[in-house]
């Protein structure tokens, strides 16, 4: 893999992770940039980027995890997951489809019931109950806790 640094994300770089968070396909809210790391190559193109996003009071969800497509597979969403979570106080939370699960149980997250989660993730599953079309294939959303 060339060259890849991490850094923290600067307000020039907001309309970049917003148009890359787009392209993935992922939950285009709260992307406030102050949040972010990026992963950039040596010229410092932004290859992908994540953030841990507060939901209230002692809730963090490890969120907005994006890789360009081509640049996925490469080890760079590691990179930002590893950096993110080395600076997380825990418990911390994310959401992802069931199929990427098993990626994020790599480094301990364990899929949690309703009865588990605060009430952000519980409303979240609610609209995402009510509105089917978010998920394909017979995937269902994971909200998912590491310790």
């Amino acid at each position: 893999m060339a060259e890849i640094r991490l850094r923290p994300a600067t307000a020039e770089d907001s309309s970049a992770i917003k148009k890359l968070i787009h392209l993935v396909g992922i939950n285009p809210m709260d992307l406030d940039w102050r949040r972010f790391i990026l992963a950039v190559d040596a010229s410092g193109r932004m290859l992908g980027c994540g953030q841990l996003k507060p939901h209230g009071k002692d809730v963090l969800e490890l969120a907005s995890i994006a890789v360009e497509p081509s640049h996925q597979h490469l080890g760079i969403a590691r990179l930002i997951i590893e950096r993110l979570l080395s600076q997380a106080p825990r418990p911390i939370y994310l959401t992802c489809r069931s199929p990427l699960g098993p990626f994020y149980e790599k480094w301990g997250f364990r899929a949690i019931g309703m009865d588990e989660m605060p009430t952000y993730f519980r409303r979240l599953m609610r609209i995402v109950a009510a509105m089917p079309a978010f998920l394909t294939g017979g995937e269902t959303l994971l909200v998912m806790k590491l310790m």
